[in-house]
């Protein structure tokens, strides 16, 4: 079986014989990214600690970086009471140091149950120690139940440190109530930590409304660089670090920063808030052909398409081949030149089956047979008609 040939040089990348579809893993690198990160780094040394010259510019130019991040996310850092923007390593990190360091360390947590592996392996380490999680429910579609964070905060013996949930849902797309949930977790004076790892760039998102007391950012889902993250903390928000070491971001990340990264990763957020409109309706109408191509061609009893009846991601489709075995499934389109995934990328080594599945209720078939596919601002109508042709063959055994 022959693999299209793929031009993605409109992304700044070579030709390959891979059709790319597993964007809510990670993104390729905007062009644009690449060259702010290489202009920074070619400034020449920049540890923003140290105090000469060389130090000092490269501290301007983290500042300028965090501010710009702020500034398009709807939040002014440079206030003197203004909101913090902390570096990490990534989403998960950023979703650790959150879990770990905000509210009283004895009292309980919430998490959903579709949360990233970050947060649920997090929660089930720290239910394994003997703190108490509140498992917060969704229903059939994968939207999380507020009559069960309303239940939660009555039931358990004191009120939560901590609430997390994501804003959109890494496997199915599915956007989540997060107004609704903040206007809960305020009333009862509970902080709001929200994972916007999947949002930004894709749908709007403001730090300032959003309601949320803490929110992680990772700028590899929206085109930028990977092995950086971000953890928004509102005005006035303490936090304890969990790590030790030097005395950089008011003690609470100790390390140098990495100074080109953040350059990048503001250039990536810039980028992709000003072309969101743009980019959200490509996604849209790639996702919908894709969706409608496997409806018209397998039928609405050989496929399940997840959260397709509630607001989504623009770019997401999880989709279960009912029949088929999710493992078998991607080798093979693996081999058909159809690059995606069968879940979290943080859990594909293992494959385990879909969490976020089995929380929403979903038969046995469904869960071993789904597969996601998430499209980009670089995908294309020629990929997705490609990748119709080689799944629907792969489905029907022709």
């Amino acid at each position: 079986m022959s693999r299209p040939v793929v031009d993605h040089t409109n992304s700044g990348q070579q030709s390959v014989n891979v059709i790319y579809l597993d964007n809510n893993a990670t993104t390729a690198t905007d062009p644009r990214v690449c060259k702010a990160v290489a202009d920074a780094m070619a400034r020449g040394p920049a540890n923003a600690s140290s105090q000469h010259q060389l130090g000092m510019s490269a501290r301007h130019q983290l500042d300028q970086s965090l501010a710009v991040i702020g500034e398009v996310l709807g939040s002014d850092l440079t206030r003197v009471d203004a909101a913090r923007l902390i570096v990490t390593s990534g989403g998960t990190e950023a979703n650790n140091l959150a879990l770990n360091g905000i509210g009283d360390p004895t009292a309980p947590i919430v998490v959903s149950r579709i949360e990233h592996p970050s947060v649920l392996a997090l929660a089930e380490s720290m239910e394994r120690s003997g703190r108490l999680v509140g498992w917060l429910d969704v229903d059939s579609h994968g939207v999380v139940r507020l009559d069960s964070l309303a239940e939660l905060f009555a039931n358990l013996p004191t009120l939560p440190a901590l609430v997390s949930v994501m804003s959109a849902n890494n496997e199915t797309g599915v956007i989540q109530p997060i107004a609704d949930i903040a206007a809960a977790c305020h009333q009862a004076g509970v902080p709001l930590h929200v994972d916007a790892t999947q949002s930004v760039g894709k749908v709007e998102i403001n730090l300032s409304s959003l309601g949320a007391d803490a929110v992680t950012i990772t700028p590899h889902k929206l085109h930028g660089p990977a092995g950086i993250g971000f953890l928004w903390l509102r005005s006035g928000l303490e936090i304890r670090p969990s790590l030790r070491g030097g005395e950089q971001q008011l003690l609470t990340r100790p390390g140098t920063e990495p100074v080109a990264m953040v350059a990048g990763a503001a250039e990536a957020v810039r980028l992709a808030v000003g072309e969101l409109s743009k980019s959200a309706e490509h996604m849209n109408r790639l996702r919908d052909r894709f969706e409608c191509g496997l409806l018209d061609r397998l039928g609405e009893q050989a496929i399940v398409i997840h959260g397709r009846q509630v607001s989504r991601l623009p770019s997401t489709t999880c989709v279960s081949f009912l029949g088929h075995d999710r493992q078998q499934l991607l080798m093979s389109l693996d081999l058909a030149g159809i690059a995606c995934s069968s879940g979290s990328a943080c859990s594909s080594g293992s494959s385990p089956p879909s969490h976020v599945l089995m929380a929403m209720g979903c038969h046995r078939d469904e869960v071993q047979s789904v597969i996601r596919f998430g499209v980009s601002k670089f995908s294309t109508a020629v990929e997705i008609d490609h990748s119709l042709d080689r799944i629907c063959r792969l489905i029907l055994g022709r």
